[in-house]
């Protein structure tokens, strides 16, 4: 028979392994949460846990950022496949800290295609335009601190694009669900980037007329340009405008009446 002593002694020692246990689930569920919400937004992470189904949701204002690598092709062509990896990872870890000083979010990656949006899960007034801006600036400056292993003398160039507009945003699938952006807005951002130039940022008239407001960006006319059309809508040729950096106070405005739909700017 166990003693009053032993059983006291055996009580314990199982409160403390019940409570250890306990604290090691809290790390693991907590652990689970920070990797889900890395891959979809809390709102919609939380809203998947209790078993809601998460309905479409639409957005008057967002600005979304594309950019990819400049010759990515031709490098990749030099390259094994793990290299390849090594060298985006190395990339978009450096972009994934430098975005969490921003108001904004990570739809995703394709290859070396990267996607962010400012606006959305959570709106943001009118600081959308601002915050991508921002980013859009930094990211390009940080590419070129970025360096390609096997490729010791060669520095990675970015090519980027920025537009604001409405967007509706979703979940999509049921095994691996993804959080996608759709519309007008998302096709014409991403023509902005491949009409873009190595290490500048291109963006449309109507991000140029939400960021003119701050007063805090010197921008460049381009030019005019040819657009591919999208499923939306026909661009045909369009002038943009092309910022030499973000210079406080010396932003140059245009009237922009005589000017097509998409607008744009520069950053050197």
């Amino acid at each position: 028979m166990f003693s009053f002593k032993q059983m006291t002694e055996w009580i314990q020692n199982y409160a403390q392994s019940l409570k250890e246990k306990t604290e090691d689930l809290k790390r693991q569920r907590q652990l689970a949460e920070d990797l889900l919400h890395q891959m979809l937004p809390k709102s919609v992470a939380k809203q998947l846990r209790q078993h809601k189904h998460v309905e479409a949701e639409s957005y008057e204002k967002v600005t979304i950022f594309f950019s990819d690598i400049v010759g990515f092709t031709s490098i990749s062509a030099s390259c094994t496949p793990l290299q390849v990896v090594e060298m985006l990872n190395n990339l978009y870890m450096c972009f994934d800290t430098r975005i969490d000083s921003y108001d904004v979010y990570k739809v995703e990656t394709i290859g070396d295609a990267y996607m962010v949006v400012s606006g959305l899960p959570e709106r943001n007034g009118d600081r959308h335009a601002d915050e991508i801006a921002k980013m859009a600036l930094d990211l390009v400056a940080a590419v070129r601190q970025v360096s390609i292993p096997h490729m010791p003398n060669t520095r990675l160039e970015l090519r980027a694009g920025i537009h604001t507009g409405p967007c509706v945003a979703g979940i999509v699938g049921y095994k691996m669900p993804r959080y996608c952006l759709f519309g007008d807005t998302v096709n014409t951002a991403s023509r902005m980037e491949s009409t873009s130039l190595p290490q500048r940022i291109h963006a449309s008239s109507e991000t140029y007329l939400a960021l003119v407001k701050d007063n805090a960006y010197e921008l460049q006319l381009r030019g005019e340009i040819e657009v591919k059309a999208n499923i939306w809508k026909r661009c045909g040729e369009k002038t943009s405008l092309y910022p030499e950096g973000k210079t406080p106070g010396r932003t140059r405005h245009r009237e922009l009446s005589h000017l097509p739909r998409l607008v744009g700017f520069m950053v050197k």
